[in-house]
């Protein structure tokens, strides 16, 4: 018999002997139910005693802070702009007055600085919504008032 037509191998000339046949369908069997991830599905709770705990990145800040770092970001950034603009003006033109240039190009920034601390104070204020419970009381009573004379005086009727 030739060596490719053996029972150990298969058609092609490569075939494994019973023994390693076997350990590598154990191998294939262990690795089949081997978890590579594993998921919680339990539901999360809406609420709870447990404390918040604090996520990577960014600190938590208060709604003012964020607010404040925000604002001070965005005139870091604009003044960084002003500034490389007339830095370029001034170079590209070799004849610029820094004074000018300060003024031309200072004005926007400071008007927009103080636009955005205009606007800081025209925020509307907050909703706020108030939860009772227990019984509630609504006076539905209607007050009818006359006042005559020169010296005021007012009698409420119920």
């Amino acid at each position: 018999m030739h060596a490719d037509t053996t029972p150990e191998h298969d058609s092609k000339g490569v075939g494994l002997s019973e023994v390693q046949a076997e350990a590598e369908a154990r191998r294939i069997i262990a690795d089949a139910y081997r978890p590579t991830a594993y998921r919680d599905d339990t539901p999360i709770p809406a609420h709870g005693d447990t404390p918040p705990v604090a996520q990577p990145g960014r600190p938590p800040m208060s709604q003012g802070a964020t607010d404040a770092s925000v604002l001070m970001l965005a005139g870091g950034t604009a003044t960084a702009m002003v500034g490389g603009t007339a830095a370029v003006l001034m170079y590209v033109s070799q004849f610029a007055d820094p004074v000018a240039c300060g003024l031309v190009f200072g004005a926007p920034t400071a008007l927009v600085l103080a636009l955005a601390r205009l606007a800081k104070r025209a925020k509307p204020d907050p909703d706020i919504h108030h939860h009772y419970q227990g019984p509630v009381y609504q006076d539905r009573r209607t007050v009818h008032s006359r006042t005559t004379g020169m010296w005021a005086k007012t009698n409420n009727q119920h």
